[in-house]
């Protein structure tokens, strides 16, 4: 996606912010809100995986592209696999302007609006273009802009792509063989449904304790994208993966809307401009990583690789669809309506 098309998704967030308060800077030393000088600002950026992510390429992009255009008046500091806020609390300290931006998995956000579950939903998207043509659409950014109350602003979503199934105890090619294994995933109510409905149980566990947690036996298996299971060296822990794309990592790349209302014109172009740099580079990253992360998988060889056939997967598509029915009032009919209809205009069918 262009420059010229995130401007105009960034003329929705200011309306949205009209009504969110707030003037001052979060963090460094600037210029009241109507001066001409660029603030000079430190910018602190968390996430929680391994650098060799689409998420920590965009996260450098922000960084590179701020930090020149700034002449160095604005510094972007970079904190990757949770060494400063993790998933139990990077929300937390955004809002209270402890962090300035963070991009967690959307889905840890179903408990503040069950919304955010979409990514969940079994096999809603048949690739990343799917599914930003939903979260770049109405509906998507009505999704993104529901938690200011918190003082917390959604962005842009970043693609990470759809999850694949690893596991101790079995090859999986069929619903019948997760009956009584547990799987990690982020939470939420979908993905507790979806595993209830094939047999087997669900454990929220921070991305950060996964490997310890798969390693010591608290689950079984996971479920994740092929660069988050080969950054994390996942398959060194595990005995087999099948490849899935049942559900997705969709991070939402979110800020503090006190920093944001906070920076003056001259500050907050630079920033809005290596947001949108940081939201290219990540968005054209993730399917390049994730397919070198699955070569990666297969030269070292760790686990033995299910690809299911067409008709496999429809076996999971038709046992998983009253998970559809179960949800449609909480997540809402119109928004049901549009996943669809920015499949049908952008998958792969």
């Amino acid at each position: 996606m262009k420059k010229t098309q995130f401007g105009l998704l960034f003329l929705m967030f200011v309306l949205v912010l009209a009504a969110c308060g707030g003037n001052d800077s979060a963090s460094g030393e600037s210029d009241d809100n109507g001066g001409e000088e660029i603030q000079e600002t430190t910018i602190k950026f968390s996430h929680v995986v391994a650098e060799n992510t689409p998420k920590h390429q965009g996260a450098l992009a922000m960084k590179e592209y701020i930090e020149e255009e700034s002449d160095g008046k604005i510094t972007v500091e970079i904190y990757p696999n949770s060494s400063l806020f993790g998933d139990q609390d990077e929300y937390q300290n955004l809002a209270s302007n402890n962090v300035q931006f963070i991009a967690p998995d959307i889905s840890k956000f179903v408990g503040n609006n069950p919304q955010f579950n979409v990514p969940s939903l079994p096999f809603a998207f048949d690739n990343d273009a799917a599914a930003l043509a939903f979260w770049d659409g109405e509906k998507g950014q009505e999704i993104m802009s529901s938690l200011t109350d918190d003082g917390v602003l959604g962005l842009y979503v970043w693609p990470n792509g759809g999850k694949h199934l690893t596991n101790n105890e079995v090859k999986i090619d069929s619903p019948e063989d997760l009956e009584g294994l547990k799987f990690r995933t982020q939470g939420g109510q979908v993905l507790e449904s979806i595993y209830n409905e094939m047999g087997a149980g669900s454990e929220s566990i921070p991305f950060g304790e996964l490997y310890n947690a798969l390693d010591q036996g608290v689950v079984e298996g996971q479920e994740n994208t092929f660069s988050n299971i080969e950054s994390k060296k996942f398959d060194e822990v595990q005995q087999h993966l099948t490849v899935m794309n049942h559900t997705r990592v969709d991070y939402g790349l979110f800020t503090n809307t006190e920093f944001w209302d906070g920076l003056n014109e001259p500050t907050k172009e630079i920033v809005q401009a290596g947001v949108e740099e940081a939201t290219e580079v990540a968005r054209e990253q993730a399917k390049a990583l994730n397919d070198e992360g699955f070569e990666i998988i297969k030269e070292r060889g760790n686990v033995e690789i299910t690809e299911l056939s067409s008709e496999q997967v429809q076996e999971f598509r038709d046992y998983l669809e009253p998970i559809w029915d179960e949800y449609e009032d909480e997540i809402g009919s119109d928004v049901y309506e549009a996943v669809r209809a920015a499949n049908d205009e952008h998958g792969d069918t």
